[in-house]
């Protein structure tokens, strides 16, 4: 089987390290891919935009099945097109991915088929949004309504931040288009949790929980990011609380897209709050996450092609999924300045050693003459297996202290919330 695996970045090798486990791939291509892809796969010099080259290399190639990692393809209908041109394509249709393309649709969709969420307004208007803020005299979310790289939320914790939020957005179009509307969402309370489902439109099947960090400093300090490590499982997991995400938030997700002609194929993001209230949703992605798909994927035990055939031939129910019960723990690695500006070009050293029950999954980087160097804001996550989250953490930064390059960021803290939950987040 040829496959081809669509994106660049961590989450991509992370995919096309676990397509490369499976018996059945025989040929391994990914686009355009990254300096860690070219050592499993073959990196094809074609942009996530380029729908009709992408899909010409596809039919050209003999291509069996393609897997769309970022959201920006599937939102401009990369999966609709190469389904029209009689190709298997995992990955969700624009109409279904626009749960994540637009938050003000899922939160309308969630509104009205009972999920649980957060409440929030939505405005176009700056003024109108900092005169209900005021009126309110407390602090909010701020959410970019579109695509922002996951970098188009504001946590204010106060109502001048709040208005600030918004004027930058709508005013100041910090954000470009995806800021042209904006949510103004209250402030749930609780520990944060990432829950990604496999679904096949009818079913889902649940994987194993994550927990990532957004924030950039230790300790969830300073603005958000694209994600600074993640780890599998949070301590916060039962079988009680996992049946009731499943019963109240992604099965019912699930069907209100089926039943709005929006069926859903792929892997579905639910990024929840675990409230006093009951877990809420304050975010559905339409694809892995990044960085919780290197940290999922490393337990997943089951062959990926196989589910992935399953979602799209509509039987996933009978499809068993197993996963390992060691845990995972994953430390990006930033580019100095990262969520900022910052430079790139510059070479990685360290990347040669090789530690036992570590991986590490390339994003921001690319070949130079030989070398490789840093191509983008997270360069890397460094992750590791172990018996407990612990000894996971332990060994992602022991594999991650050797490995350096001018300006390297990275959080101290990965796995904090479960491993010092009463401190404020130095390991």
């Amino acid at each position: 089987m040829k496959v081809l695996v669509i994106g660049g970045g961590g989450r991509e090798h992370a995919l096309i390290w676990t397509l490369s486990r499976s018996p059945r791939v025989t040929e391994l291509f990914c686009a355009p891919g990254n300096a860690g892809t070219a050592e499993l796969a073959e990196n094809v010099d074609l942009s996530v935009e380029d729908t009709e080259g992408l899909l010409s290399f596809a039919l050209e190639t003999g291509i069996d099945l393609t897997v769309v990692g970022p959201e920006a393809p599937l939102m401009n209908g990369l999966s609709d097109r190469f389904r029209q041109a009689g190709l298997a394509v995992f990955g969700p249709s624009a109409r279904a991915a626009a749960i994540e393309g637009s938050k003000d649709l899922a939160k309308d969709i969630m509104n009205r088929h009972g999920i649980p969420t957060a409440a929030c307004r939505t405005f176009t208007d700056a003024h109108k949004a900092c005169e209900f803020v005021r009126r309110e005299n407390r602090a909010f979310v701020v959410k970019a309504d579109g695509l922002a790289a996951g970098k188009g939320v504001v946590v204010a914790e106060t109502v001048e931040e709040t208005c600030g939020a918004i004027r930058s957005m709508l005013e100041g179009h910090t954000m470009g288009d995806a800021g042209a509307r904006v949510l103004v969402e209250e402030i749930l309370e609780g520990p944060e949790i990432s829950v990604l489902a496999f679904t096949d439109g009818h079913s889902i099947i649940p994987m194993v929980w994550s927990q990532d960090h957004k924030r950039i400093f230790d300790g969830d300090k300073g603005p958000n990011t694209g994600g600074m490590g993640a780890y599998s499982p949070p301590k916060y997991h039962t079988p009680e609380l996992a049946d009731e995400i499943a019963r109240t938030i992604l099965q019912p997700i699930v069907r209100a897209l089926k039943e709005e002609d929006r069926m859903y194929q792929g892997v579905l993001y639910a990024g929840l709050m675990l409230t006093h209230e009951g877990p809420k949703v304050l975010e559905f992605n339409a694809r892995f996450g990044d960085p919780e798909a290197q940290v999922v994927l490393m337990r997943l035990e089951t062959d990926l092609v196989d589910i992935m055939e399953a979602v799209l031939e509509e039987h996933l129910s009978s499809c068993p999924v197993h996963w390992d019960r060691r845990a995972t723990a994953g430390v990006v690695l930033a580019s100095g300045g990262y969520p900022g500006s910052y430079q790139t070009g510059i070479p990685i050293e360290g990347l040669e050693l090789n530690l036992p029950d570590t991986l590490v999954f390339h994003a921001g980087t690319r070949l130079e003459e030989g070398r490789v160097v840093t191509a983008g804001g997270r360069v890397l996550t460094v992750c590791a297996w172990g018996d407990t989250l612990e000894e996971a953490v332990a060994r992602a930064y022991r594999r991650a202290d050797a490995i350096s390059f001018s300006g390297m960021h990275r959080r101290g803290d990965i796995g904090w919330r479960s491993l010092y939950p009463d401190s404020s987040g130095e390991a």
